[in-house]
């Protein structure tokens, strides 16, 4: 059975501005996301699900359908913020959906095989696909699970700092925990963080997470039973959000089973400021000129996917 690929494009990025998910930045017309679509095609995955909002449902299929039509299954999921709450009372000030691990589980009824979890707005670069993809095809179970694991040094933004998730792992490459690093930035050779106003620094080729990860469906019905705790500990706090690594957490310390961190050598971009979009621009036409890409992956608005 060939692996899913779910893909978190429910938000928008107030830093960014606009709906960066359907932005062009390929030469020809292409979205990020076509890249990892293109990529996730050819490492071998059988299906994408997009995670959306209910009003951006007619934007994204008017971009996606026409050119994935033949190469690969699509469906559509809403994170609606009454999703999976049952009896629970929403508070009248919550107006924000529940964070990632409630949007992956919005596709509950669409995911039945093992899958990848991506951000929309990130390049991830062929070799995580090709990774992801053996690992859900050879070695994911009810058991384990798999994080794309990058190269701190190589997910940075040369227009601010950024926050990141830095991996502690054991002798196995098991994940150990995540830890959540903000105002992480490139300092002269170093890399630092700021932590209480003290500048410390980071091990460069520390393993991050970009939220790259690899589940067993069987995450789906774990996710439900930790959203309930969730909202009765946390529901009340208008700006709180039930993340994916609150699940992954719960699954190591619960000793349910582990997390292998799958390392990759390539080089992340994204739009965490809008002054990044032209060296994502510049980054994918540098691919592009390497012959990692066709210089028109969309003709016509049909994709050269196959």
């Amino acid at each position: 059975m060939k692996p899913t690929l779910v893909i978190l494009a429910a938000g928008m990025a107030s830093r960014y501005g606009s709906m960066k998910q359907v932005q062009a930045f390929g030469p020809s017309g292409e979205t990020i996301m076509d890249y990892s679509i293109f990529d996730a095609i050819q490492a071998g995955f059988g299906k994408v699900v997009f995670i959306i909002r209910k009003d951006f449902e007619e934007s994204f299929k008017e971009i996606f359908e026409p050119k994935l039509r033949g190469k690969i299954k699509t469906a559509y999921v809403f994170q609606d913020i009454n999703d999976f709450t049952g009896s629970y009372k929403l508070p009248t000030e919550r107006t924000k959906p529940w964070g990632t691990a409630h949007a992956v589980l919005c596709a509950k009824n669409e995911v039945h095989e093992p899958f990848a979890v991506i951000n929309a707005d990130d390049f991830y670069g062929r070799d995580a696909f090709e990774k992801a993809y053996q690992f859900l095809t050879k070695s994911c179970s009810e058991k384990q699970y798999g994080l794309i694991g990058y190269q701190l040094s190589k997910t940075l933004s040369a227009n601010g700092s950024v926050s990141r998730g830095v991996c502690k792992v054991d002798n196995s490459n098991h994940l150990l925990s995540i830890t959540e690093r903000t105002n992480i930035y490139a300092k002269e050779n170093s890399i630092v963080y700021e932590d209480k106003g003290e500048i410390i620094e980071e091990d460069k080729n520390a393993k991050v997470s970009m939220n790259f990860w690899c589940f067993h469906p069987n995450v789906l019905s774990l996710s439900e039973v930790l959203f309930k705790d969730f909202l009765v500990q946390q529901g009340n706090n208008p700006k709180s959000e039930f993340f994916i690594p609150i699940v992954a957490d719960y699954f190591i310390q619960h000793q349910q089973g582990t997390i292998n961190v799958i390392p990759t050598d390539a080089q992340w971009f994204g739009v965490t400021y809008k002054e990044d979009a032209p060296e994502v621009v510049a980054s994918i036409q540098r691919l592009v000129d390497a012959n990692i890409y066709p210089n028109q992956l969309i003709i016509d608005n049909r994709a050269l996917y196959s």
